[in-house]
């Protein structure tokens, strides 16, 4: 079994005039690996496009009112799939969140598919490594000066990082999100390239403000870039936790690099290779090998070839010339599962959500969002709910949360309200941190409670009419703002005096789901705009009994017991004041 697909080096015959091609001299001019591995670069190249695709244009809300159709007929592939097929994104999720997440059938392909090539998603398929290749061939090359030697104490710093995060997900806190490869690299792309799609697409009024845990994210991927100043893709071969995870499921390998007897020592296979997987003797280090198959294609003797693991003839013996490894190390192994725990630890007692404290109050999640500890331990912070959000609904954390919910999408009604067409949030989602609902019980499921102020609404402070809440609300077809007559006068009897009081907005408990978009109108009007209030008069507000956050289960279905039992509980108001059928109007205006 051979999976050789490199392009070999051209070599001129002895005593002729002939000359490359078109084809291998413009490969020749784009680049070397261009030259020896064209097959891999277009994959890769492919890969990225798709990614790209995905990310900008399907889950790009927009294009007309009705949102979840207008992302469904454009989802031929799911937003998510690069989310999904990154394993430590479902491994590290399910272990936090001690639940089965549905991506970890896409994961267990992946690792799968690496048994045929082994790491083969890193040199492939993972668009943050073809990211990096074109920063490393647009600013790294012209960064010699700051290059480092290979064989320093950075050689096994993906290991150390995977431990770490793997102790830090078996003791409830999730970094995964802050260090896999694909969420490092959607939240680095929303954060950089969505303010400037915004402005110039729908007007720079509508660019949400940005907060310090943005800008620490920019920092962090701008050094994700960066690192490749020190070496090329440093960051895959030294750093990534995701590539750690495929290194170690290259224990199961099937194929490999093998170097034949013919090697010249002529080292071009040292040079050309992206991920530092051949030795000093030329032959492989098989955990960090992806298979791009460069090597074979500068090779002038045609020595390597990628064949069956247990293909033996014919190989170059090893240690020719003297090999010098740098050892994996008991000890920092130990010291990084040790150090993976304490930062755990410290992120819960010292920087966390604070769950426990009743005065620190609850984000609101978006609609369908799980219990908020599950949904801390499930969130990747990755983005793409915030991406696909129409009008900027959803805006990501900053230290609010502390350490635990930097990053995670919280909604923010003041700026916009959760629009009634649309489950893109749910359907985006990687690990199911947020449910991916239909349309019908995203409309039912509570995101949190409106709730009006008393002391500053207009009508209930007596300043003057204005029913702009119960506008939106019926708009939305939720109709959970009424009208109640208040502050009526009456009569020496007791009873009340005709055309007295005024009409002043109550909120349905049972059929609000917060959505925000009450809050929104009575604060772009009242507050931004006609300057009547120093704060909105109606606020939506999360925690217990004001919003669903459940596993499993049906919204719709909770709803309906809801109203059945405030239905019956006015039944029985009712029955106790003896008001009569013929009365129940107006019993039910002055209740």
């Amino acid at each position: 079994m051979r999976l050789d697909v490199f392009l070999p080096i051209w070599r001129k015959p002895k005593g002729t005039d002939a000359k490359p091609g078109r084809l291998r001299r413009w490969l020749e001019r784009v680049g070397p690996s261009w030259l020896s591995s064209p097959v891999r670069r277009v994959v890769q190249i492919g890969f990225f496009a798709l990614f790209l695709v995905l990310f900008f244009w399907v889950s790009w809300p927009y294009g007309g009112r009705h949102y979840a159709e207008t992302r469904e007929a454009r989802e031929w592939v799911d937003a998510e799939i690069f989310l999904a097929l990154d394993p430590l994104v479902s491994l590290s999720t399910a272990i936090a969140g001690r639940a089965w997440v549905w991506s970890l059938g896409f994961a267990a392909a992946i690792l799968l598919a690496g048994v045929l090539v082994p790491r083969g998603f890193c040199g492939w398929v993972c668009p943050l490594g073809t990211a990096i290749d074109f920063f490393d061939w647009l600013v790294g090359r012209r960064g010699a000066r700051f290059r480092v030697e290979k064989d320093g104490p950075w050689v096994h710093l993906k290991y150390w990082l995977l431990l770490a995060v793997l102790v830090a997900a078996a003791c409830g806190v999730l970094f995964s999100g802050f260090v896999a490869a694909i969420p490092v690299l959607t939240r680095g792309f929303l954060f950089a390239t969505e303010p400037a799609i915004t402005a110039v697409l729908r007007g720079s009024h509508l660019v949400p403000p940005i907060n310090v845990g943005q800008v620490l994210s920019l920092v962090l991927f701008a050094a994700v870039l960066g690192l490749g100043l020190l070496r090329p893709r440093f960051w895959c071969r030294y750093v990534c936790p995701t590539g750690a995870l495929f290194s170690v499921g290259n224990l199961v390998r099937a194929t490999e690099r093998k170097v034949e007897s013919s090697c010249i020592h002529c080292n071009k296979c040292i040079e050309i290779c992206p991920f530092d997987a051949i030795k000093a003797d030329f032959t492989t280090r098989t955990l960090d090998c992806t298979q791009c198959q460069s090597c074979g294609g500068v090779c002038p003797t045609q020595s390597i070839k990628f064949v069956g693991r247990w293909d033996v003839h014919g190989l170059k013996a090893e240690d020719e010339p003297q090999n010098h490894e740098v050892a994996l190390s008991r000890r920092s192994f130990l010291t990084a599962g040790v150090l993976g725990g304490a930062t755990a630890l410290g992120t819960s007692t010292l920087w966390g959500a604070g769950l426990g404290d009743s005065s620190r109050p609850l984000p609101i999640r978006p609609p369908g969002s799980v219990p908020e500890r599950e949904f801390l331990a499930l969130c990747i912070r990755c983005e793409v709910c915030v991406k696909a959000c129409p009008n900027n609904v959803l805006h990501p954390m900053g230290f609010g949360q502390g350490l635990e919910g930097l990053w995670s999408p919280e909604a923010v009604p003041n700026w916009a309200g959760c629009e009634p067409s649309c489950n893109n949030c749910g359907q985006v989602c990687p690990t199911g941190a947020i449910r991916a609902l239909p349309l019908e019980e995203k409309r039912a499921a509570r995101m949190g409670l409106a709730v009006v102020n008393e002391s500053t609404c207009l009508p209930l402070a007596g300043r003057e009419a204005c029913q702009m809440c119960v506008d939106e609300c019926r708009a939305a077809g939720y109709d959970a703002i009424e009208f109640e007559r208040v502050r009526v006068e009456v009569d020496e009897q007791g009873a009340p005096v005709e055309g007295s009081g005024f009409l002043a907005p109550v909120v349905v408990a049972d059929r609000c789901v917060g959505c925000g978009l009450c809050q929104t109108r009575c604060w772009a009007i009242n507050v931004v705009e006609k300057h009547l209030l120093a704060d909105t008069a109606i606020l939506v507000l999360a925690g217990e009994g004001r919003e669903d956050r459940l596993m499993g289960g049906s919204y719709i279905a909770l709803r309906a017991e809801e109203r059945r039992v405030r239905e019956a509980r006015e039944d029985a108001e009712r029955k106790t004041q003896g008001v009569t059928d013929d009365y129940l109007p107006e019993f039910l205006e002055h209740r």
